[in-house]
């Protein structure tokens, strides 16, 4: 046997010793929590030795021991964990203090990891809570490794009754490490089948749909050949009867809007409440190739004005994502920021992710952001507010979405108008019409007791948001659009930008393909009324850039020249035809002219008459989203990002003039901002 192996195994010995010391000799701290949960007692007393001891080591200040103690007082977090979260000590301060005040010592997981055997004694939930991991035996005493000792109790059901348990400290990084090692393909596969399956589109077969899909384009084409007369009507009829559900369904929103009020508040002593004791807010961040992307977002999200000891941020990254990995790595995070690493499986979908990394949510309240956003500062606190105003019906908070390189190119602008038409507009006029609200992949929010009882994200489907805001309202729960702003980067290219929107309207196909499975009972849960609108939203919407071509193609009518449907419509019909597409024409651009009217909006509107120019890019979209809604329904078509500005440093100086355009001179000034960053 060769030197450094006798020096491991006396490294190894040595540390058994010391395990088997602090099993035999618990103290009375120890001693405490392994046997029985501790009360409020036990807890005030482990706080007020950890202060004295942080203290008396300099490491922390009265003042700052004081705020701490007060911010618990409605929080259960040690004060030591508070201490933390605001920054005043770092981990391996904290934990040396712990190890003092529990006799017990910190080990390095990486280098002695846990015993398998054991740690499958512990539910993955058990761990997760407890925020630990069993780590060996000693003698009859199970030693877990724990960044919260004060926890460790929580775990005493997994084991025989008497079993003493016996802390021993590590990372947090390092505890989450483990977990994902010994349970992360367990909670992967958990995540990928959490949504329910009669709900999700995780059944589907692509090849028995690539099959039905090539049947009916047979039948449509030897129906072209041998009835093309008949069949030219029945296109063209169906393409005038989605632009008139479109149309109605968008003139009844534009006119809910402006006549109906916001929903007032219905608990004004919750909100009250929530100022005192504000809940602790989990955002989950799935990141994916977003090297560049990675820093700024970290700096961003650290901008939220919302008690830190209150802010759970979970940056969701894929165990294949080396590029993210290395960009986080090479990033200090907050001590409330951490990475969690989502195990290889398929699909690699963004839900997917969310799915697994809800295991590690310990908020009220769960938000979701994108790598490219910049959230206003007190977002997370008109959250809270708006969710403390309103009743447990209202599930689900959707913020607003803005870009900040709107000035980047006409692509940028047409985006920015759209987003606006949508968000200030649309929304809030679906909302207040009482119609399914399709979610936002970003700015989302909604309560995680609610959350849970959905069954999270469908993770096959790659319009996630969408589907779980149908999902939210056949469960009888309310989504409100609540005022306040994230800015993103607009995709600025045309490629680019036909992929991300392909991938929408593929998942608005699915959503409503997975929902009409069963049609009464959708219509059974949803009412008459929001069923009707379902299929506007979710099948018209589609159908609407399919069929346009044929609606477009009565142009060359006003042209002069004849029209292949001379032979089958009178001439009579065609000035209201035109009378009507004039007026759809007309509402796309009133509605783009209202959605802008804030205030750093409002030099986009010179751009309204090309809204209908830049929707010809949709008909591309949408037939690739039905080839691919055919071939790979599952195919997530991943949106870089940092591309078009978004990563400039004067992207978050643009979003402060956007949201202060009385103090940041005309809209030329922002204007040339914009294009210094463009630049």
């Amino acid at each position: 046997m060769d030197g450094d192996q006798l020096d491991i195994e006396r490294r190894s010995a040595i540390r058994d010793v010391d395990i088997a010391r602090l099993s035999s000799g618990a103290d009375d701290a120890c001693g405490a929590v392994a046997r029985s949960p501790a009360g409020s007692g036990d807890n005030d007393r482990l706080d007020d030795r950890l202060a004295a001891l942080l203290i008396g080591r300099g490491h922390s200040t009265h003042a700052q021991v004081a705020a701490a103690r007060e911010a618990g007082r409605s929080l259960s977090l040690p004060i030591g964990q508070i201490l933390r979260a605001r920054g005043h000590l770092s981990e391996a301060e904290l934990l040396s203090a712990l190890a003092q005040l529990w006799h017990t010592t910190i080990v390095d997981l990486e280098s002695e990891p846990p015993d398998p055997e054991l740690a499958s004694r512990v539910s993955p939930a058990q761990a997760i809570a407890a925020e630990a991991i069993p780590w060996r035996r000693a003698g009859s005493a199970i030693v877990i490794a724990t960044a919260r000792p004060d926890l460790l109790a929580t775990l005493g059901a997994a084991f025989p009754h008497g079993t003493h348990l016996v802390p021993v400290l590590a990372g947090r990084d390092q505890i989450v490490a483990a977990q994902c090692t010994l349970y992360g393909h367990a909670l992967a596969r958990e995540a990928e089948g959490r949504a329910p399956e009669t709900t999700s589109c995780r059944t589907w077969r692509p090849q028995a749909m690539t099959r039905a899909g090539l049947a009916m384009a047979a039948l449509i084409v030897v129906a072209g050949v041998l009835f093309p007369g008949p069949l030219m009507l029945f296109l063209m009829g169906c393409a005038g009867i989605v632009f008139l559900c479109n149309l109605a369904l968008k003139l009844l929103v534009v006119a809910a809007m402006l006549t109906r009020p916001r929903a007032p508040a219905t608990d004004p002593a919750g909100a009250r409440l929530a100022v005192l004791r504000p809940p602790v807010v989990t955002l989950l961040v799935p990141l994916f190739h977003e090297a560049t992307v990675a820093t700024h977002l970290v700096q961003r999200l650290a901008r939220l004005h919302y008690p830190p000891e209150r802010l759970d941020i979970l940056l969701c990254v894929e165990a294949e994502d080396d590029v993210t990995a290395r960009a986080l790595a090479a990033t200090r995070l907050p001590p409330h920021m951490r990475a969690i690493t989502v195990p290889e499986g398929q699909p690699r979908t963004k839900p997917r992710a969310l799915n697994y990394c809800l295991n590690y949510a310990r908020g009220d309240i769960v938000g979701i952001y994108d790598a490219e956003d910049l959230p206003e500062p007190d977002q997370i606190a008109r959250v809270v507010q708006r969710f403390a105003e309103v009743g447990p019906e209202v599930a689900c908070l959707q913020g607003q979405l803005d870009y900040y390189n709107s000035a980047h190119n006409w692509i940028a602008r047409m985006f920015t108008m759209e987003y606006a038409s949508w968000f200030r507009v649309l929304l809030p006029g679906v909302q207040r019409l009482g119609l399914v609200v399709p979610l936002g992949g970003t700015t989302l929010f909604l309560r995680s007791d609610a959350l849970e009882r959905l069954g999270g994200w469908d993770a096959h489907n790659v319009t996630e948001d969408a589907e779980l805001g149908l999902r939210l309202a056949r469960a009888g729960y309310r989504t409100e659009i609540v005022e306040t702003t994230t800015f993103e980067e607009a995709n600025a290219a045309i490629r680019p930008w036909i992929r991300q929107r392909s991938r929408w309207l593929k998942g608005y196909l699915v959503t409503w393909a997975a929902a009409m499975r069963q049609p009464f009972a959708l219509w059974r849960d949803l009412g008459t009324w929001r069923f009707v609108g379902v299929q506007a939203q979710f099948l018209a919407a589609v159908l609407g850039f399919l069929l346009s071509p044929l609606l477009w193609s009565l142009g060359i009518k006003a042209a002069g020249f004849a029209h292949p449907l001379d032979r089958y419509m009178p001439e009579g019909w065609y000035p209201p035809l035109f009378a009507v597409m004039l007026l759809g024409a007309g509402l796309t651009m009133a509605v783009a002219l209202l959605g802008c009217r804030a205030a750093h909006l409002r030099h986009h509107r010179i751009y309204a008459p090309l809204m209908e120019v830049y929707y010809i890019l949709g008909i591309a979209a949408a037939w690739r989203a039905v080839f691919e809604t055919l071939v790979r329904p599952f195919f997530w078509a991943k949106t870089a990002h940092g591309q078009f500005g978004g990563t400039h440093p004067l992207a978050d100086t643009v979003r402060d003039r956007q949201q202060r355009p009385d103090q940041s001179c005309s809209a030329s000034s922002l204007r040339r901002t914009t294009n210094a960053m463009d630049r």
